[in-house]
């Protein structure tokens, strides 16, 4: 049996109520149950976490990156092992499936993996002098502490792409994890911990994000930010941070569009983007929103699309048939009622879907949308929910057009037959992200981020490491 515990803070390797003993209620968004509480941070609590977070730096950079490897593949072997119970709390408290859960938490594992491997390779330079009696050698050091903070749609996955880099490069780091989804993230440090992290390297603290975000990135100690939330808050934190000139990954809102032409796979495009876009209830910022498709599929690809849709099973997501859970938060109902109705409103064609599944519980119907008018809410603000629009194209330069016509560049998607039109889409598509003819996101090996509104830098691939280290040049004669 399992059991859902009340999450405590971890601040210089120890687990601690908050300085006034002040909680944050988690409920499960199945049930609506209390399932326990969070300790809620304290300006007090953010001192001792920024003071620790500056002595573990200090002892975790002079740490050899051949041993940091070591202590992290620990780590993950540490959070393999204990995948079961650590999903049984992620579908608790986010409500995602089960089995959804479970591969978030392997996933997770090879994430640690990768870094811990890639970090051993992170090479300096020695460039070619002048003179031959001098040196120039170019070597790379840990930036410093970081401050990350994540959201509750995947409570791990986005906690430990930040984690693993700091920790990989030799910096210290405090983690302000999602007050809604807060014991999954903790049971991630707490597989740090018990590979051996020493005291102050990894700190986590939950609290009022505003008050938390303000606070870490104008001190002093800090210094890189890695944020993944909504555009809006993005845009402020970006800002505060080069107010104090720290360095900044932003991995922000999208509104992904899905491109499928005439001479694609139809069959293959439904099943594979019908179990992308109601993952997690459609709640992942690289979800395909904008389903774009070419006249003469459009009918086939509707059909099968909105048959795809109404076959989910939509559950509590510790029964073992559900495909789909509820939404994390109720207030998520209200906001895609209101597009969908805004949509209709408009003129378009709710084909299924679009409502609200019973009175207990945050369930929501897979929706599919089509003929949606530009103007309408849906088709400029991220839905973050288990809706898809469908709207049809002529040329590839109208699809295109809509592709990029957003402020948004985060993830996209295509389906095609030609290998002229892929490259070209590789092209002309403006976004961070391009996957085609498959889903082939979110690989520890490979870049995750995006451009534009969608933030900067990036969380996956080789490039990830680079943003927790500083470049030092030493030239020397003699």
């Amino acid at each position: 049996m399992h059991t859902y515990p009340n999450v405590q803070l971890f601040i210089d390797g120890a687990w601690r109520d908050s300085a006034d003993g002040a909680t944050i209620a988690v409920t499960d968004p199945a049930t609506d149950e209390t399932l326990g509480h969070v300790a809620r941070a304290t300006t007090a609590d953010l001192d001792l976490a920024l003071a620790a977070a500056d002595k573990g730096f200090r002892i975790w950079r002079d740490t050899s990156a051949f041993d940091r490897s070591k202590l992290m593949r620990r780590a993950a072997d540490l959070l393999r092992e204990r995948k079961d119970g650590i999903a049984w709390m992620m579908t608790r408290e986010q409500g995602k499936p089960l089995a959804q859960a479970g591969m978030e938490i392997m996933l997770a594992a090879d994430i640690i993996d990768w870094f811990a491997e890639e970090a051993r390779r992170t090479y300096g330079q020695i460039i070619p002098a002048r003179l031959g009696n001098v040196s120039q050698l170019v070597t790379k050091v840990p930036v410093g502490p970081v401050a990350a903070f994540t959201p509750w749609n995947f409570p791990i996955n986005q906690v430990v792409r930040k984690l693993s880099a700091a920790v990989a490069t030799g910096c210290s780091i405090i983690v302000k994890a999602p007050e809604e989804t807060p014991a999954s993230p903790s049971e991630l440090i707490r597989a740090f911990v018990d590979a051996g992290i020493p005291d102050g390297v990894v700190n986590l603290v939950y609290g009022v994000p505003a008050e938390i975000s303000e606070y870490l990135i104008a001190h002093p100690v800090i210094q890189k930010i890695s944020f993944t939330g909504s555009t809006p808050v993005g845009k402020h934190l970006a800002s505060l941070a080069g107010r104090h000139m720290k360095r900044a990954t932003m991995e922000l809102g999208g509104h992904a569009p899905v491109l499928i032409f005439d001479d694609a796979d139809v069959t293959k495009a439904i099943e594979v983007m019908a179990a992308t876009k109601y993952r997690n209830a459609g709640q992942v910022c690289v979800s395909p929103t904008r389903f774009l498709v070419q006249d003469g599929v459009a009918d086939q690809f509707v059909e099968g699309f909105v048959n795809a849709a109404r076959a989910v099973k939509v559950g509590n997501g510790l029964d073992a048939d559900t495909q789909m859970g509820p939404l994390a938060n109720e207030r998520r109902i209200p906001a895609i009622e209101a597009m969908i109705g805004d949509a209709v409103d408009l003129g378009a064609d709710l084909l299924t879907g679009g409502r609200r599944i019973g009175n207990v519980g945050n369930f929501f119907e897979p929706t599919v949308v089509s003929n949606v008018p530009v103007s309408a809410k849906m088709m400029n603000d991220e839905p973050f929910g288990p809706v898809a629009i469908v709207n049809r194209f002529g040329t590839f330069n109208e699809a295109v057009a809509e592709a990029n016509r957003l402020p948004f560049g985060l993830a996209s998607y295509a389906f095609t037959g030609s290998a002229s039109t892929a490259q070209a889409l590789g092209r002309k598509v403006n976004a961070g992200m391009l996957t085609i003819n498959h889903n082939g996101l979110s690989l520890p090996e490979v870049p995750f981020g995006g451009i534009k509104d969608s933030g900067y830098g990036t969380e996956g691939g080789s490039e990830a490491v680079g943003a927790y280290l500083e470049s030092r040049f030493v030239t020397q004669m003699g």
